[in-house]
């Protein structure tokens, strides 16, 4: 993380309530998405910019296919139990293999009547090759959270015109590192030299490698103010801290008592607030909410109990009869 980034006390989940909102407040879970599927294309899609020679491009896609094939075998003989002195003989052959079988490809391609010459074919095919490593081995999953609680455009995008809820979380310090600020405008490219750099292990340009494929966004979408939690995709136990839920105008006054009540035995103060109007602007404002609420006088109720009670009235009649 920049060392200018400070983390807000609070940032925020906007969700449209289902099964998987419950399962994410009730069993403290975070669901990390697979990048590929956000709403804008261009959201954590870099585009890799040359800016070295031929050797050095070669160079850098051997060492991104090694590196990703070693890292799939590892994970493969550690399931299957396959010794560990074995098995690295093994990975570093398969991933020298895989790595000469690419460029190989790519020479082969370089010849194709489609590009003006053998050496731009080539330097086209190396660069997109690397983007296109890159993009795989950064499958890391992001949860997408924000400073904003009260921003009427996430609440109607997000948070289900309202009908929704937005959950605030705290960062503990051992989550520090996984939170980072997404940057807005500029360009999305990242040069190979910096690639190259952060494969020899240099952290600056790890983090300048980081920003490009996983924190750059249009600045389009700057009102977001939005900060990501970077783990393994899927649904995976919550790093943060569940401090409050809020609910959205429009969420009806069931869902708020069902979130409430499911959470009241919970180890930890948990907070709960819902959004109103301001009557004089199109500011939001949030109110405390808690179960003394007259909104929640009747829940949870049962409707046959009204004509359970008209029954005793008509017994009474039939008995006076």
């Amino acid at each position: 993380m920049n060392s200018n980034d400070t983390i807000p006390d609070r940032l925020y989940k906007y969700r449209a309530f289902s099964n998987r909102t419950l399962d994410m407040v009730v069993s403290d879970k975070l669901h990390f998405a697979d990048p590929s599927t956000f709403n804008d294309p261009l959201d954590a899609r870099a585009y890799v910019k040359v800016d070295v020679a031929e050797d050095v491009l070669e160079k850098v896609l051997r060492a991104l296919v090694e590196q990703r094939v070693a890292a799939e075998m590892r994970a493969a003989a550690k399931t299957m139990q396959v010794g560990r002195g074995r098995a690295e003989t093994h990975i570093r052959r398969a991933s020298h293999r895989a790595a000469d079988e690419r460029i190989s490809d790519i020479e082969y391609n370089a010849t194709n009547p489609d590009y003006r010459d053998a050496v731009t074919g080539k330097f086209a095919l190396l660069r997109s090759n690397i983007n296109r490593e890159l993009l795989r081995q950064y499958d890391r999953g992001i949860v997408s959270l924000s400073e904003r609680v009260d921003c009427p455009l996430m609440w109607s995008h997000y948070g289900d015109q309202h009908r929704g809820i937005c959950i605030g979380y705290s960062v503990p310090r051992d989550a520090v590192d996984s939170v980072r600020r997404v940057r807005y405008g500029g360009s999305r490219s990242i040069k190979v030299s910096k690639v190259a750099e952060m494969l020899k292990g240099d952290g600056v340009a790890r983090r300048e490698v980081d920003e490009a494929m996983l924190l750059r966004k249009a600045e389009d979408w700057r009102y977001e103010q939005e900060w990501r939690l970077l783990g393994a995709r899927g649904l995976n136990d919550s790093t943060l801290e569940l401090e409050e839920v809020v609910f959205g105008m429009r969420c009806e006054a069931s869902v708020k008592y069902a979130v409430m009540k499911a959470l009241e035995g919970r180890d930890g103060h948990v907070g709960f607030r819902e959004s109103r109007e301001q009557p004089d602007s199109f500011d939001l404002k949030m109110d405390d909410l808690n179960y003394n609420d007259e909104l929640f006088v009747h829940f949870p109720n049962r409707h046959r109990s009204i004509f359970e009670a008209f029954e005793v009235v008509l017994e009474s009649d039939e008995s006076a009869d």
